[in-house]
């Protein structure tokens, strides 16, 4: 035999009245088997919890010392249901989403993000920067709910959607010898970069790109001759400014300002690299869902990038 909930409820009801037959009324049973739970519960604790007699009942030391941890008990519990009902109706808890280094240049991620904390202020949102490779390991490993990335071969267990497109451009020397002969506002054909030294991102920093660059030019009819190869951004833009070589990456980098340095856009088609929401097939968090649904609506909606 153990102590239930019941057992509790009934001797705070008890212990409230000091009185059997109001206590039996308020919880909506008889009297009989109220003390008959009562007695239960003293033996299960062998202590005595309350003095009875014709007249009156009050609550022993042991009793008065076991109410308090009786309430307590059960506020506990109460809050524990609570916050699993509104865990489970997507009312507060934590979401986890990872991001690529570009993504919030893209003012449609902030704004969901945003939005969905106005929605949502009790619930931890934990956003962490990873590269799109490694926001696949941490999506298995169940360490991130979501992620927002570039285009890349899914596990069977995850499931990707498009959000938008991120045009690439190439980002050149601003006194380069082609930009002189570019008419303004021009297009810039990718054939035209074939002689060039290439700065690229390293496949190890999990960005993606890579692979891309390399497919773009070789439908160019050429093999990019890449010449250095960095891990971030920023680092890529100062080597192209530094006259290192020439580049390709997502329009969204031309955020980045750096003297010497010109973004200019391609010609040919499929010069663009998609952001994808990915997710867990198996996922079933309703604040997941929630923040999926909030960010498809966003990156639809007809808004500066």
């Amino acid at each position: 035999m153990s102590v239930e909930l019941r057992h509790l409820r009934y001797f705070i009801a008890v212990a409230d009245e000091l009185h059997f037959g109001r206590a039996a009324e308020r919880l909506g049973i008889y009297q009989p088997p109220l003390s008959q739970q009562i007695r239960q519960l003293e033996r299960v604790l062998g202590v005595q919890l309350l003095r009875r007699s014709n007249r009156r009942v009050e609550l022993t030391e042991a009793g008065r010392a076991f109410l308090a941890e009786a309430r307590a008990i059960l506020a506990h519990t109460t809050q524990a249901i609570e916050l699993a009902q509104r865990v489970a109706h997507g009312q507060t808890g934590e979401l986890r989403i990872g991001f690529t280094a570009s993504t919030p240049l893209s003012s449609r991620i902030p704004r969901t993000i945003s939005a969905f904390r106005q929605a949502r202020p009790d619930v931890h949102l934990q956003l962490e920067e990873l590269p799109t490779l490694q926001q696949i390991d941490a999506l298995m490993d169940r360490r991130l709910h979501l992620g927002i990335i570039r285009p890349a071969p899914m596990p069977p267990a995850l499931e990707a959607r498009a959000l938008f497109s991120d045009p690439l451009v190439a980002v050149m020397p601003r006194d380069h010898p082609l930009l002189e002969t570019l008419p303004p506002g021009a297009r810039l054909p990718l054939r035209a970069l074939a002689e060039e030294p290439f700065v690229v991102f390293n496949r190890a920093a999990g960005t993606g790109i890579y692979d891309q660059i390399v497919a773009l030019c070789m439908t160019a009819d050429f093999s990019p001759r890449i010449s250095q190869e960095a891990a971030e951004p920023s680092t890529i833009i100062g080597l192209v400014s530094a006259g290192m070589g020439v580049s390709l990456l997502p329009a969204s980098y031309e955020h980045i300002n750096v003297d010497g340095v010109a973004y200019v856009p391609l010609l040919d088609a499929g010069a663009d690299s998609g952001i994808h929401m990915v997710q867990r097939r198996d996922e079933r968090s309703p604040l997941v869902a929630e923040f999926a649904r909030m960010l498809l609506e966003e990156a639809t909606r007809d808004a500066p990038f």
